[in-house]
């Protein structure tokens, strides 16, 4: 068994929680992730003023931890390295002299396409459009073969660029287990505990729907996945800590940002539709059973590019008449600042009474403090009540995130063990790969599914039978009920670049034989009316209880660039779960206190 423990599920996660990792029990290895794909064009922004490209709350975290991890034998893999994977390493390094310490310090490099001559196809993977800026960020996203290349060369930490987020998982499984090309069902079970402990505390109840059956949420512990030599690992925490580990809070944590059932990475495509949860005990989920498939001929890349320039203002609208103030607050706004003079604009009102307003242009003085300063000007000839949640401020840029495929054999990763370049940690399979193919074609799957190009885009699919056999047309019989989605199904939602992902999911088969029969992609498209614009792709995945759903373009041109008040649809599934829906009186949960 190898236990990997993550301490961080972002850039600015709980600096304590490496230090909690280490102390609360034992573990063969600390992981953290710290790149979200906004994280990429942050760095980039410190970059350009001198900064480092690199986390540095991981060097914060490494203090605590680093002598009590060489005193136990605890390996430390983090993608911390960002944009200056090197420079990172040389921090570690410095850090450790310090302390007075000696680590082997390994890192990744190989992902940053920028500057490499490689001639980019810069098509936007999910829209099909052909990018003319210029690029300020290319890095492809590596597989876990570096890591445990660095891993079998003695590192004792190993930091890394863009790599995906499960190969935080998956390399250290390489590195114990000797998997080879061959082991693809292993190293699709890898990448599924990657995925599930990636996020942190979103695995051990952080963000979950039902969260009122979570215990001493404000102490919530870290998760751990025991990874055993067959790919299946058991999904913890220290005892003693907060939170809560259930077949729930793991499934919501399966179905965050994620597309189809098959989840195409550099070294395996995981087939989530094979996924088999169960209860191992308290704050103990069994995962096993997952299958793999050869992965893609490509890799994906994160394209970053300055977009433009942006400000808003959020005004307050409170009392009768609502919509009408709203109207007038935006007359007003627009005699003094002609909306026709911004390259974008966008107007929110909101149930709760917030009117946003923002304007993006390419010229940042268009859209700087002449527009808030003109929004401020209007206070005493505006709708009665008024007053702003934001003062007036300068025009800040902004990034737009731009997702492109490479071929994956353009793509070498290197790996540097205390600056020395180790042998090609792939051999004849470049950038992680741990299989060579044909050719490209043979992405090609069963199915017709080509993961080279992404998941095959289904809008609307047949209401698959649950395990047990549950007939889908059962749930049509007795009385009925008018109750909130929620108090039948959990959900969770994200991003992924300029698209929304959409997870629900229920406890009993008898329920998701319901769900899956009336929740359409029409039906999302009824209860979330802000969806009706856009393409909504509906995946079933019934060994789960789950659906997700992708909406395409709701977030505009990714996190960075969306107008949305929440970029990140983070709140998408809340929003579905509080919409009322015509239940079976018999599946509707029994009340809990």
């Amino acid at each position: 068994m190898l236990r990997v423990a993550n301490c961080s599920g972002f850039y600015g996660d709980r600096l304590s929680a490496a230090r909690e990792m280490v102390e609360g029990g034992p573990i063969d290895v600390l992981t953290g992730d710290w790149l979200a794909e906004l994280t990429m064009l942050i760095l980039a922004g410190n970059r350009l003023k001198g900064r480092p490209g690199y986390a540095p709350t991981f060097l914060r975290q490494l203090e605590d931890v680093l002598g009590p991890c060489l005193d136990r034998g605890i390996r430390i893999v983090a993608n911390a390295g960002g944009l200056d994977p090197a420079g990172c390493a040389e921090a570690v390094h410095e850090l450790a002299t310090r302390l007075g310490l000696s680590p082997r310090v390994a890192y990744v490099t190989g992902d940053d396409l920028t500057g490499r001559g490689l001639d980019l196809d810069l098509t936007n993977a999910d829209t099909g459009e052909r990018l003319s800026a210029t690029p300020l960020t290319a890095n492809a996203y590596l597989g876990g073969r570096p890591i445990a290349t660095a891993l079998a060369a003695g590192a004792d930490v190993v930091v890394t660029g863009r790599v995906t987020d499960a190969a935080l998982v998956t390399g250290p499984g390489m590195w114990r287990y000797g998997w080879g090309p061959g082991d693809l069902d292993a190293l699709a079970g890898s990448v599924v505990a990657g995925h599930v402990i990636e996020c942190g505390c979103q695995a051990t109840g952080g963000n979950y729907a039902f969260f009122r059956d979570v215990p001493d949420l404000a102490h919530c512990g870290f998760p751990i996945a025991e990874l055993h030599a067959d790919g299946s690992s058991v999904i913890t925490k220290h005892p003693g800590t907060g939170g809560l580990v259930s077949t729930g809070t793991v499934t919501a944590q399966l179905v965050y940002e994620i597309a189809g059932p098959r989840y195409p990475g550099p070294d395996v495509v995981a087939r989530f539709d094979t996924i088999v949860l169960s209860d191992d005990g308290p704050d103990r989920v069994r995962v096993s059973g997952v299958r793999g498939e050869p992965p893609p001929g490509t890799l994906k890349v994160a394209v970053n590019y300055l977009g433009g320039y942006r400000n808003a203002m959020t005004l307050v609208l409170t009392g009768l008449d609502v919509e009408a103030k709203a109207r007038l607050a935006e007359e007003a706004i627009w005699a003094r600042v002609p909306r026709e003079s911004f390259d974008e604009v966008d107007v929110t009102l909101t149930g709760g009474g917030l009117l946003r307003i923002t304007v993006m242009d390419a010229d940042p003085r268009r859209v700087g403090r002449a527009f808030s300063a003109a929004v401020v000007e209007t206070g005493l000839a505006s709708y009665p009540g008024f007053h702003a949640l934001t003062p007036p401020g300068d025009a800040s840029p902004y990034g737009v995130y731009w997702p492109v495929l490479v071929p994956a054999d353009e793509v070498r990763a290197e790996v540097f063990l205390d600056a020395v370049r180790l042998p090609d940690p792939d051999g004849e399979h470049p950038a992680g790969r741990t299989s060579p193919l044909p050719d490209r074609r043979r992405a090609v799957l069963a199915d017709g599914a080509d993961t080279s190009a992404g998941e095959a885009a289904v809008t609307e699919s047949r209401a698959a039978a649950p395990a047990d056999g549950t007939g889908v047309t059962e749930h049509q019989a007795g009385a009925t009920v008018r109750v909130p989605l929620g108090r039948v199904a959990g959900a969770r939602s994200g991003d992924k670049g300029g698209n929304a992902n959409l997870g629900v999911w229920v406890a009993t088969a008898e329920q998701y034989s319901w769900l899956a029969a009336t929740l359409t992609v029409d039906r999302v498209r009824e209860l979330l009316p802000a969806l009706a614009p856009h393409r909504v792709d509906r995946y079933e995945l019934p060994n789960l209880r789950a659906l997700n759903f992708v909406v395409h373009g709701l977030l505009g041109r990714g996190v960075a660039a969306s107008t949305r008040m929440d970029p990140q649809a983070k709140a998408l599934g809340e929003e579905l779960r509080a919409r009322p829906v015509e239940l079976p009186a018999h599946l509707l949960p029994p009340p809990t206190g």
